[in-house]
């Protein structure tokens, strides 16, 4: 008499589970993958904008506000930790809600104005909506942090939809950006004596800083305003050098 396999429903219904999981897996990485490839291209699309800006001064003013510019992702653990810090459940539509900081730009200048005119040329572009505004540059941060941050939404034009997505940008002086760099660098540091005291010392220097970048800016702003005496032959050599400017 042939045995019968009386297990052959079970273990198909464990298969279907299995693959069911594996199916729903699979879903939320695909879900992922497009969720941070948005955020990829708001960043494009913001690099672009500050680089084109970049080039329209260097050929109407002939020189380059942004010193450099510097993207970033955050990372998949940086943002399930944030939103448990929230309290929050790590949906895609709660992270689109509650996290505007996805997408990261940061921009480099040369002097604190450039600051200020390179946020106001970006945010009145038509595209380009203004969400939230923090200037810790008027107001530092009890530390001495000093920077200017936006939180900004971008449409982006995909194959066949439109997505507004948001990016957190932050401009800043190369002096700013140095202190900030070693300042996150120190306050990582454990179990440091005197910690009061180095903090102190770091508030020291960040007004330092800022000191120097008032001055540098004051500086440029006479020698802006000096001007030179200039045959027509030297004027006219003046404006043939605009023409030969590098467009990158």
């Amino acid at each position: 008499m042939e045995k019968k396999n009386i297990l052959w429903p079970v273990e198909s219904k464990a298969q279907e589970l299995i693959m069911g999981q594996a199916m729903e897996l699979l879903d939320d990485v695909l879900d992922y993958k497009a969720l941070m490839m948005s955020y990829a291209c708001a960043i494009k699309e913001i690099n672009t904008k500050f680089e084109v800006l970049d080039t329209e001064f260097e050929v109407r003013y002939r020189r380059n506000p942004i010193s450099s510019i510097h993207t970033r992702l955050k990372s998949q653990t940086s943002i399930l930790e944030k939103m448990a810090r929230l309290g929050v459940a790590p949906t895609r539509e709660n992270v689109e809600t509650y996290l505007n900081d996805i997408a990261g730009i940061r921009v480099i200048c040369s002097y604190i104005d450039d600051i200020y005119r390179l946020a106001d040329a970006l945010t009145r572009q038509a595209d380009i909506k203004l969400i939230e505004k923090k200037d810790y540059i008027s107001n530092p941060k009890p530390n001495g942090y000093r920077s200017l941050h936006l939180i900004v939404s971008v449409p982006i034009f995909f194959a066949e939809s439109v997505k507004e997505v948001k990016a957190e940008v932050q401009i800043r002086t190369i002096a700013m950006d140095f202190w900030a760099s070693l300042e996150h660098q120190i306050k990582y540091k454990k179990h440091v004596e005197h910690a009061e005291d180095v903090i102190a010392r770091l508030k020291e220097c960040a007004d330092e800083i800022a000191h120097v970048d008032e001055t540098m800016q004051q500086l440029r702003i006479e020698m802006d305003s000096i001007k030179e005496e200039t045959t027509g032959a030297e004027a006219l050599y003046e404006k043939l050098k605009k023409i030969d400017i590098s467009l990158r």
